[in-house]
């Protein structure tokens, strides 16, 4: 009786020491960031053809957040929203996606997630796809990286200037796997030098996994983060000789699930290291599948459509957030929240408050993570792939408003109004976006349109300019 009741007093004291020492101390954030990952492609959203044990794992021991948005449906947009908490028409990076040949790239003026924790006093790094310019001066640690290693852009892209590309199919470099040498001449970078080139990309999701173990490792007596944005799945895909199916048709699943086995990976040491009550680890992708290459792209699940599009597909993602001690296991959020909000739910889980010397447009959803309350984020804008305004989330409502593509070629010239398609979604019975309710809801649309309008005015007004290479 006596020894039981010594047992619970320990293993009580135990439990409260250990609580009270975390909350004296910071948080380790992680954030895995895929490329061009649909909604549907893991098993934990509703795969059954692809196998993801490691990443379902962590959403059965953490929380699933079901309603979350990316803020652009392509890349570079979408990482500026994720880094800044603010939609990339406020930090001038709305227009499409760079290339090699750009002339732009983030502001070193902006304040990212990794400059507020570096303040702090945390060890800081990236590794993986950066695609917010590739100049030094726009590169990861003029935004708060202490270290770099991956490619400035996307796995597709050819340095210096983009030109000589392969023209062969995506079967074909998958057969050919030795084709990321012989056909591709993308750069891996270390902080500002390129020290591969071309990159191998059949080994370069396991060697990002590498780097961010090492780092982890030397860092884990300090608080750290490390921004993770895999270059996989977006094409071409490559994996390792020791894991690969030849099979064409199997190109995506096998990336997936090789992208599942260093997520595995990673996460085994930090449990192995003791790090998971003090660490939180955001797994999502930065927008929907790139559904035209068939097998090569993946699947937006229920939703329609996918990357390049403004429809659910294109910009609602895959999102699980995992934090034992603290995020519910096994739990799920249906609340609206997005990438957009990832810096201001990181300040107050770091206990660093943001500075005020700028507008953003996240909002603080920390309080998601641990209880089922109302999102304080109940808007958010759609803008197209090229920075357009195309919508407006307000509740349980979407509306869209599709002006048709400007003129091409010989009739570029011609200065015809463009006509738009307007379309509102009750997305709480309506996910798939079917059933266009805009006719018989006259004054939801003509309000909601006017809401888009304000929102994106005050944006427009007191947008930040891009960095811009003088005399480009």
């Amino acid at each position: 009786m006596i020894r039981s009741l010594f047992i619970f007093l320990f293993v009580a004291a135990a439990y409260l020491f250990s609580t009270l020492s975390f909350a004296d101390s910071k948080p380790n954030f992680v954030i895995i960031f895929t490329d061009d990952q649909g909604y549907g492609d893991l098993g934990c959203f509703g795969s059954t053809k692809i196998k993801t044990p490691h990443i379902d794992r962590i959403a059965e021991e953490g929380r699933k957040f079901t309603s979350f948005m990316s803020a652009s449906p392509v890349c570079t947009p979408s990482r500026a929203a994720l880094l800044t908490g603010s939609y990339p028409k406020r930090v001038g990076l709305h227009a499409g996606v760079l290339f090699p040949q750009s002339s732009r790239g983030l502001n070193p003026e902006e304040y990212t997630i990794a400059d507020h924790l570096s303040a702090q006093g945390y060890a800081t790094a990236c590794f993986g796809k950066w695609h917010l310019g590739h100049h030094p001066e726009t590169l990861p640690q003029q935004h708060g990286f202490d270290t770099y290693w991956g490619i400035p852009y996307s796995n597709d892209m050819n340095h210096p200037d983009n030109k000589g590309k392969p023209r062969v199919s995506s079967d074909d470099l998958w057969r050919d796997q030795e084709s990321t040498l012989t056909l591709w001449t993308t750069p891996l970078m270390e902080n500002e030098k390129i020290v591969e080139l071309p990159v191998d990309q059949r080994t370069v999701t396991r060697r990002y996994t590498d780097k961010a173990i090492e780092f982890i490792e030397d860092n884990k007596e300090a608080p750290f983060f490390v921004y993770l944005p895999h270059s996989m799945p977006h094409i071409p895909l490559y994996v390792p000789e020791d894991v690969l199916d030849p099979d064409p048709q199997n190109a995506y699943t096998n990336t997936i699930e090789h992208i599942d086995a260093e997520v595995g990976r990673l996460m085994g040491k930090i449990r192995e290291w003791g790090l998971s009550e003090t660490t939180y680890v955001i797994y999502t992708t930065d927008n929907g599948p790139w559904l035209r290459f068939g097998n090569h792209g993946g699947s937006a699940g229920p939703l329609r459509e996918g990357k390049g599009t403004t429809f659910e597909g294109g910009q609602r993602v895959p999102c699980i957030m995992w934090g034992p001690g603290r995020i519910p296991a096994g739990s799920e959020c249906d609340e609206l929240a997005g990438t957009i909000d990832l810096l201001p739910m990181i300040a107050a889980l770091s206990g660093e408050p943001l500075p005020g010397d700028r507008e953003i447009d996240g909002k603080d959803i920390s309080l998601l993570l641990t209880q089922d309350v109302e999102s304080p984020r109940q808007e958010f804008l759609h803008y197209s792939s090229r920075g357009e305004l195309e919508g407006l989330r307000q509740g349980k409502w979407k509306l869209l408003v599709k002006r048709a593509p400007a003129p091409r070629g010989k009739n570029k010239s011609k200065q015809s109004p463009r006509d738009s398609e307007v379309m509102l979604f009750d997305l709480s019975a309506d996910v798939g976006e079917q059933t266009n309710l805009a006719t018989s809801n006259p004054e939801i649309v003509d309000a909601m349109k006017r809401r888009m309008h304000e929102l994106d005015s005050e944006i427009e007004a007191n947008a930040r300019s891009a960095w811009e290479k003088e005399g480009s």
